[in-house]
């Protein structure tokens, strides 16, 4: 089974690209963002500014969402990922010269606005490289190498950060997105995307996309069942070093142990979910997912010391890496290509105000009854979740998905496989 989806690699170059393209960034990404943290702190040594450079991350996804969303499916989708990846290169150059933190602060927000543009271009294209019985396998590979990058990208830039100071690994970031930009030039723009969307002016394209994704049956499940698993999420993430520092008394170290299973199982998940889900079926995949991610939380919240904890860590994670995947093909096989864009963008954003709330909602709750109670309530939402999204997700299995336009731009109704996957014409 892994040499079939290795062989996707072989005999798909447009995907290779694309493939390597995440590799190349993601380590850059990961390295440069342990800099960017240790940066700020070095300058301010404050919370406030470490949690301005975190939302400067992660708002501009929601902007792009809710602002310009239909821009990823009108404009070429080639385009916006080499010129995402060619601002990040500016950027990360300039970083090295940023004088002060509210500098940086104001280039991280910039990287975030291209990569809230370069995210859904990625997976909205994804379809059109390869072969529909292929796309799960697509899917798995991609999100199993973006995981990878996680653990290795930040463990290397610790130890080049505590070495040579942050200016070197944003150097070397800047380099990769220059490398990737190279790599996805060589991508046919007729292999990323069928046709560009025609607009009927930019809100009412924006409000096409709202639509859509209220009335295709994946995306539904997509919008309720993981906006409920990033809020567990949510929890997770804010009681993590209180549980690892507080609650099993491991410093620093606990946390970084917790931090690497994470990844681990994040990146073991996404690699086996492509084949999961040709085997037992998306529905029992995406349920089985979450389970697993409340299973390993709900453990780690019990457990006695953070060797324990770090093992269940490794389960929630799996959990979380084979979700992801479910969802991005949901989100494919849900929407046409002309509108799976902002789909992917009008979710993403969704996701992203969910973990918002919910951190905010998880930080009075850690204050009030402590991390392991906070795990808890996280076990529980993902237990929610997957019974959800298990209930949702079967009927889509078992209804081919319909496209289910606004009245003005209704196509004729056909599964969704045939819309994006087996009648899709190859050109080479």
């Amino acid at each position: 089974m892994t040499g079939r989806r290795l062989g996707l690699l072989g005999r798909e170059p447009g995907f290779r690209s694309l493939f390597l393209a995440t590799l190349g960034s993601g380590l850059g990404t990961w390295l440069a963002l342990v800099a960017l943290q240790i940066d700020v702190l070095k300058r301010t040594h404050s919370p406030l500014w470490m949690s301005a450079l975190l939302i400067a991350d992660i708002l501009p996804t929601l902007l792009v969402g809710l602002l310009a969303a239909p821009l990823v499916d009108r404009l070429s989708r080639r385009a916006l990922l080499i010129g995402s990846d060619l601002v990040r290169f500016g950027v990360f150059c300039a970083l090295p010269f940023a004088p002060n933190a509210t500098t940086i602060v104001a280039l991280a927000a910039v990287i975030g606005i291209a990569t809230g543009f370069f995210r859904p271009a990625v997976y909205a294209g994804l379809p059109n490289l390869v072969a529909d019985e292929d796309l799960p396998r697509a899917n798995s590979l991609l999100q199993a190498i973006d995981n990878s990058t996680w653990a290795i990208g930040s463990l290397a830039g610790g130890a080049l950060v505590a070495a040579q100071g942050p200016h070197l690994a944003y150097w070397i970031n800047a380099a990769t997105f220059l490398v990737s930009a190279s790599l996805l030039a060589q991508i046919p723009q007729r292999l990323l995307q069928e046709a560009r969307a025609e607009t009927r002016g930019h809100w009412r394209d924006l409000a096409d996309g709202l639509v859509l994704v209220r009335r295709s049956r994946a995306l539904l499940t997509v919008l309720i069942a993981w906006n409920v698993g990033m809020i567990a999420n949510a929890f997770v993430n804010v009681g993590e070093p209180f549980l690892a520092t507080d609650s099993f008394s491991a410093g620093s170290f606990g946390l970084g142990l917790m931090m690497a299973s994470a990844g681990v199982g994040l990146a073991a998940g996404a690699y086996s979910a492509g084949s999961s889900i040709e085997e037992r079926g998306l529905a029992n995949v995406y349920g089985a997912s979450l389970a697993l991610m409340a299973l390993g939380v709900g453990g780690a919240a019990a457990s006695p010391n953070v060797w324990v904890a770090a093992v269940c860590v490794i389960v929630s994670g799996a959990g979380n890496g084979a979700t992801i995947v479910c969802n991005a093909l949901l989100v494919q096989r849900g929407a046409p290509d002309r509108l799976r864009g902002r789909a992917f963008t009008v979710l993403m954003s969704s996701n992203v105000t969910f973990l918002a709330l919910g951190m905010v909602l998880a930080g009075r709750l850690t204050e009030a009854f402590g991390p392991r109670w906070v795990w808890a309530g996280a076990a529980v939402l993902s237990t929610a979740a997957s019974v959800v999204g298990f209930a949702l997700a079967r009927r889509v299995d078992t209804t081919p998905a319909e496209l289910v336009e606004p009245p003005e731009q209704r196509l004729e109704t056909e599964p969704a496989v045939e819309a994006h996957g087996g009648a899709r014409q190859r050109a080479i």
